[in-house]
Parts: C-alpha cells; structure tokens; sequence
C-alpha cells in the first residue's frame, strides 16, 4: 500500500530509549545496530517524512536519515521517551501525524507502517493501530491534534495505551498479521528483519 504524501506529512516516532534490562543491553544497540537500521528504514520507506529516534540509555550513530532525540528522564519508562518524541515532532508545525514504533519489532516492515498510517490519513478519528491476530501492536498512528492529551496521560510504561483505551471507538484497528508477527523481542534472537 502507498500512502499518497500530498494529503499528509508524517513523522516516525521511533522509542529506543530503554536499558533492555532483560534483553543484557540497550535494544538499540542490538546485532550491532541492525534492529536501529531496520526499524528506520521500515517508517521511512512506510511513508515518514522525518524520523527522531528517542535515545537515552544509549546513543549509537545513527542512519542518515534519522534525527536524535533524548529522553532525559527515560528511565521512568516508555511514557518519558513518547512524551520526549511527541514534543520533537511538534516542533514541525507542517506535521499531520506522528507514527511511533518500537526498535524491537525487527520483522515489521514498511509495508506494516504504509498499511497503518494509510488507515489513519483516511480515519476521521485520526488514530490507528497495527493489530496482529487478536494482539495490539505497532506501530500506533497519531494524528495531531491527540498529542497534548496522549503526552498528559502517559504514566510509566504505558505509553499511549490508557489514551487509546480510552478512546477506542476511534482507534482504527489495521490487521498487519499477513506481514508481520508484530513480536517485541525481549531476549536474544536471530536478526529477523523485515524485507523492506
């Protein structure tokens, strides 16, 4: 699927903040930062403008085509590192959505991000979810106008998850399971990547 970039402008929102305390290292850092490469080039070619990648237990180089953002307060969770992105990517008056994902998802590919970012520009609610199977995944697409309130009731480590509860009659939910299994990876593994 492709999303056509004249209705919209994306920015990805890509979480890598984390100690990965039962990965043995910060995920970021993972097969020598081929989950980082992968998870870019995945929002990139899935139709993102810009990519800030939030950093904070480590900082890696990173590709080309992605910016740093730290999340100085990243060791309280996940909820830290969205805010940290959110605010980044408000920066940009021009950007309509943001898609936040996770680098720990090295089998999601672009046409995963293309498939639910394409959902949100078409949804008048403006949110969408990547769903594998029955299981929610990412990445989740935010429209701007649901940033201020997704960044204030973020608590810990879960991120958007109440923001969506909460509003999940407006929550579009994409099935991605024909592409990707949509599996964090908590513990060393093969690379897995993505094609794409």
């Amino acid at each position: 699927m492709t999303v056509d970039p004249s209705h919209r402008r994306a920015t990805g929102v890509l979480l890598a903040a984390g100690a990965g305390a039962r990965y043995g290292e910060p995920k970021v850092l993972s097969h020598h930062g081929l989950w980082l490469d992968s998870a870019v080039t995945a929002l990139r070619r899935g139709g993102c403008d810009r990519v800030l990648v939030v950093l904070g237990a480590a900082t890696p180089p990173l590709p080309r085509c992605a910016e740093a953002v730290f999340a100085p307060n990243w060791a309280v969770g996940v909820s830290e590192s969205l805010r940290a992105g959110l605010s980044a990517a408000a920066d940009d008056p021009g950007t309509d959505f943001a898609v936040v994902h996770l680098v720990d998802l090295p089998d999601v590919g672009s046409p995963v991000v293309a498939r639910v970012l394409g959902a949100a520009t078409r949804s008048p609610g403006g949110l969408a979810r990547a769903w594998f199977g029955e299981r929610p995944g990412h990445p989740v697409v935010l429209a701007r106008r649901h940033w201020n309130a997704v960044s204030e009731s973020a608590v810990g480590d879960s991120g958007a998850r109440e923001y969506l509860r909460e509003h999940d009659s407006l929550v579009l939910r994409v099935p991605c399971g024909d592409l990707a299994t949509g599996a964090d990876r908590d513990h060393p593994t093969g690379f897995e990547r993505a094609p794409g």
